[in-house]
């Protein structure tokens, strides 16, 4: 089962990781154009995005759980 998760996961648990990647990505991003331009502001603003995006990532995990669990009891 644990192999074929993605397949069968469910659609709020993608759009989680998909978005936790996202802000996480973008977060950095803008953190590494901020530090190396200078902009403290930029690179400030930055670290909330890959906050969120960290938060997203525990949300999907225990998404995924509560499915495995879920699964397993069947």
């Amino acid at each position: 089962m644990l192999n074929e998760f993605w397949a069968t996961a469910p659609t709020r648990y993608k759009v989680l990781v998909f978005g936790a990647m996202g802000l996480i990505a973008i977060g950095i991003i803008l953190n590494i154009i901020g530090n190396t331009g200078g902009n403290q502001g930029l690179a400030m603003a930055s670290l909330p995005l890959i906050g969120l995006g960290l938060v997203l990532h525990i949300a999907g995990m225990v998404v995924r759980g509560q499915a495995i669990r879920k699964n397993l009891r069947r």
